[in-house]
């Protein structure tokens, strides 16, 4: 494909190599997908955690929580974005794939999703 039919986002996003078999790319867009559903599941559950612990928590525990999982949503978000751009220029020129850096970041959020979670079990076992 020519270099002025790309368009200037791409131009500037992905501006070397040559267009990888479409598969990939799409398989690439996939995964970006499924990562932004996770943190979109992660926004949700601090969103829920707010909104619903009320008895769970004490306010000042239950909004920490649900700031630290909401945020690790958001940081969730921009690894995709990140892990996205990365994949497609290393697809691209031929490079070995990086590893996925925010595997380790949804590691974390889960075990404290799940320790929150476990929390608020034995919290309102305990009232």
């Amino acid at each position: 494909m020519p270099e002025q039919d790309r368009s200037r986002l791409a131009r500037w996003l992905l501006p070397e190599g040559s267009e990888p078999d479409p598969r990939f790319t799409l398989a690439n867009e996939r995964t970006f997908l499924a990562w932004i559903r996770t943190s979109l599941a992660f926004l949700a559950g601090g969103t829920a955690l707010e909104a619903f612990a009320a008895e769970a928590f004490p306010s000042p525990l239950r909004t920490w929580l649900a700031v630290l999982v909401i945020g690790i949503g958001i940081l969730i978000a921009a690894g995709a974005v990140v892990r996205w751009v990365r994949l497609e220029r290393s697809m691209r020129s031929g490079r070995p794939l990086p590893i996925p850096a925010i595997v380790p970041l949804l590691a974390f959020g889960a075990v404290v999703a799940s320790l929150a979670a476990i929390a608020m079990i034995f919290w309102s076992v305990g009232s």
